[in-house]
C-alpha cells in the first residue's frame, strides 16, 4: 500500500518529477514530462504497479531526511545497528537528459543496502522486456516497451518474478552511485552520467536560483521552499506551469474527487507568475508569456481554461483500470474534463499577470498586446454567461461572484494598459463595461441581510474565493462589505480553524461526498486578516499552516484535520503561491506597524501605498451608502505619465467597532493550537 501523501518528497529537473517515500521507494515517476505516462505508479496502487526501492536491508533502520540547502536534492540519513549511510536522490538539471540519480555514501560502520526495481510503463499497463547491459564496466539493465526505454546503471540487479533486486554493502567513506536514464526506444543508448559533475551543477543551479529571492519576513524559509516548488513545476523548455506533480491523489480518503493536475491552468499559472515576478524572477515571465502566446493562438472563441505543457488542447478525461488508486481511492483519472468548461475568471487572471509583467519592465511584443485585445473582445461577448467558476463545479453553470469580479479585473487591467502604458484600445467602452460589471456585482452578488458577498448571484451561501476580492483590487481588506464577508466565511466555512472552499452539495458541484479544508483558502484568510488589522490572528493561523507542511516543506491541496494527513494532489502550486502571498502580507503589516503608517495592502511582496479608484460613477447601486473609497492596485508600479484614473479618497474604515475587526478570533485561536501529529 502507498504511503500517506505527506510521506513523500519531491525531486525535479524542471521537466518532470519523482516522489520519494520515507521508506526509500520512488513510487511516482513520469518521464520525460510531468504529463507522461508513469513508469513507477505505486503511489496509485501497490509496489507491483512500479517502484524503485533503495533502503537498508535492516527492517529496524531509522531515517531522517532533508533537502540539501535550497535545492531539490534529497538527503536521507539511514541509521542501522551496524552503521550509517546517506542516500542522495536528485534529478540532474540542465543536461538535456531524463535522469534520476540515487547515490549512497557511507558515513560510519557498514550498511547492507537493498534494491527492488519494478518497471511498469504506460500507467502500469506494460512490463518491459529487460536485458543485462554487458558491454560496460558498470553493471546495468536496459528495459524497453513500445516507445519507452530506460537504462539503469549501478550494482548488479537480478531478475525475480517480474522485478529486479540487489543487495550491496557500503562502508564508511565509500560512494556507490546508481542512476536511471529514460530515452526514446528508437534512439541509441545514452552514455553513462558523470554523477559527481551532475550533483555539483544541480546544487549550484538550484541555490543560485533561490538566492535571488526577495523576501525577509519571519516565514522566509517557507517562502523560499514554496518558490522553489513553483520553479520546479515550471517546465524549463516550454514555460508551462503545471498545477501539481501528480494525478488522482484523493481529496477525501476513499472518495471519487480524484483529478489530474499535471496540466497548465491559465488561472494557476497566471497567479504563479505574479508571485514569481514580485520576488525577482522576471525571466519566468518572459517564458510563460511566450508559452501563452503559443497556447492560445488562433480564434479567441476557442480559448480553453487549461492546456498541456506545450500548449496541447486535446486533454480528454478518462479513467484508468490499470491503477487502483491511492490507498484504494478510485478512479484514477488521466486528462481533465474541466478542459471544456467556460470559466469566466480565467481571462482576468491572465490580464492581471500580463499587467504585472508590464509593471516589472517586461516589454510588450508585436503579438502580446494584440493577444490581449483579442482576449478582451472575447470577454466583451461572453462575460454575462454563467460559468463553472474557479472550483470547476460539475453541476449547473451559475453567475459566480468571484468570476464576475475577475471579469471586472480583466477590464480594469485592460483600461490601465491604455491609461498607464499608452497602449491602443477602446478606452471608453472598456471603462463603461468595467463599471457595469461592478454595479452588477454590488447589486446581485451582495446579500444585504447577511451583510456579505455571496457565492453566486441570488445565493445566501459564501465561498472562500470571495477572500480574493481585495487581492485583485476590487475592494479594500477593511471595506465594511469585505469585513462582513469574512465574518460569514468564518461562521460557515471554518473546520477546526481551517477554511473549506464552500459547503459541498451534489446540487452545486455535481459530485458526491465532501472534502477537507483547502489549504490555499486558509492562506487567503491569512492575507485578509493581515490586511485588515488582525495581524495577531494572521500570524497565529500562518504559524499553524506552515506547520502542516511535511518534513521537507511540501504541501498538498487539502488537509484532514481529523487524521492529520494531507489530501489531494501534491505539491500543489496554488497552495504554495498562496503561502508566499500570505507571508508577504504579514511582512507588509509588520513593516507598517514598525513605521507607524496606515495599513497598506500587499500583493506578491510589494507594499502598495498608491491606491487606485475604479468605482463606477453610478451611485444608485446597493453599495452607495458606503463612502467611495480607493481600491488597491495589487501589481502597481511606477506609472508612465499617461491619462490618470485616480482619486485621492481616503480609505473607508467603516463604522465597525474594533471588536468587529477581530470577529472569529477565538475560533481561529482555538484551531491554531492543534498541530498535525
Amino acid at each position: 500500500m502507498a504511503l500517506h501523501i505527506e510521506d513523500y518528497a519531491l525531486i525535479s529537473d524542471c521537466h518532470s518529477a519523482a516522489l520519494v517515500g520515507r521508506d526509500g521507494s520512488i513510487d511516482w515517476l513520469c518521464l520525460p514530462r510531468y504529463d507522461s505516462a508513469s513508469m513507477f505508479g505505486a503511489l496509485l496502487g501497490t509496489e507491483d504497479h512500479g517502484r524503485w526501492l533503495l533502503a537498508p536491508s535492516d527492517p529496524g533502520a531509522t531515517s531522517i531526511r532533508s533537502y540539501v540547502g535550497d535545492t531539490f536534492i534529497l538527503s536521507t540519513i539511514w541509521t542501522t545497528k551496524t552503521g550509517q549511510v546517506e542516500v542522495l536522490d536528485f534529478m540532474p538539471h540542465g543536461d538535456g537528459r531524463a535522469d534520476v540519480v540515487r547515490s549512497v555514501r557511507g558515513i560510519s560502520g557498514h550498511v547492507e543496502m537493498r534494491q527492488d526495481l519494478r518497471l511498469r510503463f504506460g500507467y502500469a499497463t506494460t512490463v518491459p522486456w529487460v536485458r543485462q547491459l554487458t558491454h560496460e564496466k558498470t553493471p546495468g539493465l536496459i528495459a524497453i516497451a513500445g516507445p519507452d526505454a530506460v537504462v539503469v546503471r549501478g550494482p548488479a540487479l537480478h531478475a525475480s518474478d517480474h522485478r529486479h533486486t540487489a543487495t550491496f554493502t557500503v562502508s564508511a567513506n565509500e560512494f556507490v552511485p546508481l542512476h536511471l536514464t529514460w530515452y526514446p526506444s528508437h534512439r541509441p543508448l545514452p552514455a553513462p552520467l558523470n554523477v559527481s559533475e551532475a550533483f555539483t551543477h544541480t546544487r549550484e543551479w538550484w541555490e543560485s536560483w533561490a538566492d535571488a529571492c526577495v523576501h525577509s519576513g519571519e516565514f522566509r524559509g517557507s517562502v523560499v521552499r514554496s518558490l522553489l516548488v513553483l520553479r520546479a513545476l515550471t517546465h524549463e523548455r516550454t514555460g508551462g506551469i503545471v498545477a501539481a506533480a501528480t494525478t488522482s491523489l484523493p481529496e477525501i480518503e476513499g472518495g471519487t474527487r480524484n483529478w489530474d493536475y499535471r496540466y497548465v491552468w491559465l488561472r494557476d499559472a497566471s497567479l504563479t507568475l505574479q508571485v514569481l515576478l514580485s520576488h525577482g524572477y522576471e525571466s519566468e515571465a518572459q517564458d510563460w508569456r511566450a508559452w501563452l502566446l503559443r497556447a492560445i493562438a488562433g480564434d479567441p472563441n476557442d480559448l480553453q481554461i487549461m492546456y498541456g505543457l506545450s500548449g496541447e488542447r486535446y486533454l480528454p478525461e478518462r479513467e484508468l483500470e490499470s491503477l487502483p488508486g491511492h490507498r484504494g481511492a478510485a478512479p484514477v483519472r488521466v486528462g481533465n474534463g474541466a478542459v471544456g468548461q467556460f470559466q469566466a475568471d480565467a481571462v482576468g487572471e491572465v490580464m492581471m499577470a500580463l499587467h504585472s509583467a508590464r509593471g516589472a519592465g517586461v516589454e510588450e511584443t508585436e503579438f502580446s498586446w494584440p493577444l490581449q485585445l483579442a482576449l478582451m473582445k472575447y470577454l466583451e461577448e461572453n462575460w454575462q454567461r454563467p460559468d463553472q467558476g474557479i472550483w470547476e463545479v460539475r453541476g449547473p453553470a451559475r453567475e459566480f461572484t468571484h468570476s464576475r469580479v475577475m471579469v471586472w479585473a480583466a477590464f480594469d487591467r485592460a483600461v490601465r494598459g491604455i491609461t498607464e502604458y499608452g497602449l491602443p484600445g477602446p478606452l471608453d467602452r472598456w471603462r463603461r463595461i468595467r463599471d457595469e460589471v461592478r454595479r452588477d456585482i454590488e447589486e446581485r452578488g451582495f446579500n444585504v441581510a447577511r451583510g456579505c458577498y455571496t457565492q453566486y448571484f441570488g445565493s445566501e451561501e459564501v465561498d472562500a474565493s470571495l477572500l480574493l476580492l481585495p487581492q485583485v483590487g476590487f475592494c479594500e481588506p477593511t471595506d465594511a462589505r469585505m469585513l462582513g464577508t469574512v465574518r460569514a466565511i468564518e461562521a460557515d466555512l471554518l473546520r477546526d480553524g481551517l477554511v473549506l472552499r464552500y459547503r459541498t452539495t451534489p446540487a452545486l458541484d455535481g459530485i458526491q461526498g465532501g472534502e477537507h479544508p483547502f489549504l490555499a483558502c486558509s492562506f487567503w484568510l491569512v492575507e485578509q486578516l493581515a490586511g485588515s488589522g488582525r495581524t495577531d490572528d494572521a500570524v497565529v493561523l500562518m504559524t499553524r499552516l506552515v506547520a502542516l507542511a511535511n518534513d521537507v516543506g511540501l504541501l498538498s491541496e487539502e488537509f484532514n484535520v481529523t487524521t492529520g494527513h494531507q489530501a489531494g494532489n501534491t505539491p500543489q502550486a496554488l497552495t504554495h503561491l498562496a503561502l508566499v502571498r500570505a507571508a508577504d502580507a504579514i511582512e507588509a503589516a509588520a513593516h507598517t506597524s514598525r513605521s507607524g503608517g496606515a495599513a497598506a495592502s500587499v500583493a506578491g511582496g510589494r507594499t502598495v501605498d498608491e491606491q487606485h479608484d475604479d468605482r463606477a460613477e453610478d451611485r444608485d447601486h446597493p453599495g452607495a451608502q458606503i463612502e467611495e473609497r480607493a481600491h488597491v492596485d495589487t501589481e502597481d508600479q511606477p506609472r508612465q505619465p499617461a491619462t490618470e484614473e485616480r482619486a485621492d479618497h481616503t480609505e473607508q474604515q467603516g463604522d465597525e467597532p474594533a471588536a468587529a475587526l477581530r470577529a472569529g478570533q477565538d475560533q481561529l485561536g482555538q484551531g491554531a493550537g492543534q498541530q498535525a501529529e
